[in-house]
């Protein structure tokens, strides 16, 4: 069965950090994309990040480009997102996806979803 756990949520105060992970398993992360998304109370869900199946090529939507930085280790069948510089407005439920490839910094026709992990960035 596939599956996709996020990790690593919480509450950070302004200007704080946190890594999420993307767990993946039931089937080789190497074959797949992977992206992270984001949906805040009362917005439309929108992508963050996207980083090829090899890992060669990560991109950033404007809004986190300079203080989030994806990684993935096939290995441990995981993507991280590193998340510095956090605002307010970071604020909402992040998940992972995978799917096949990925058109700039969004996941083309993802696939397989995770369920979500919460961040609040607030004082």
């Amino acid at each position: 069965q596939l599956q996709l756990v996020e990790s690593g949520g919480g509450l950070v105060q302004p200007g704080g950090s946190l890594r999420l992970s993307c767990a993946v398993s039931g089937f080789t992360l190497d074959y797949y994309a992977i992206g992270w998304f984001r949906q805040a109370p009362g917005k439309e869900r929108e992508g963050v990040s996207c980083i090829s199946r090899g890992g060669g090529s990560t991109n950033y939507a404007d809004s986190v480009k300079g203080r989030f930085t994806i990684s993935r280790d096939n290995a441990k069948n995981t993507v991280y997102l590193q998340m510095n510089s956090l605002k307010p407005e970071d604020t909402a439920v992040y998940s992972c996806a995978a799917g096949h490839r990925c058109s700039d910094y969004l996941l083309q026709t993802p696939n397989h979803w995770g369920q979500g992990t919460q961040v609040t960035v607030s004082s």
